[in-house]
């Protein structure tokens, strides 16, 4: 009976955090507060550019460097393929060996 109790009693008090944290989570910010805090953020940051984040680097891409979506495309039909007979030859006889073994795709798996 007692660990009954223990367990209703911890129930109760998960069930309290629980109600706490969700209220602490979607509770809306009131605008009185928020409008004295917006003035000190704005001189900080006119004070201080951002920095936090540092512009990418670009790095332009030749045009010799593309492949066209026909290669891909065949490389693509060429993996399915040999995939699909590595699934049918481990249908036929199927083993350990052939259900670890690598596809002679380029690909990865």
């Amino acid at each position: 009976m007692e660990m009954l109790l223990m367990g209703a009693c911890l129930s109760m008090f998960g069930l309290a955090v629980m109600c706490l944290a969700f209220g602490a989570a979607t509770r809306d910010e009131r605008p009185d507060e928020s409008a004295g805090l917006e003035k000190p953020m704005e001189a900080v940051k006119t004070a201080a550019p951002e920095r936090f984040f540092v512009d990418p680097l670009l790095i332009p891409v030749a045009a010799h460097t593309r492949v066209p979506i026909e290669a891909l495309l065949l490389q693509l039909e060429n993996h399915v393929r040999l995939e699909q007979a590595a699934a049918e030859s481990y249908m036929r006889a199927p083993n350990a060996a052939l259900l670890h073994s690598r596809t002679m795709s380029t690909l990865v798996n």
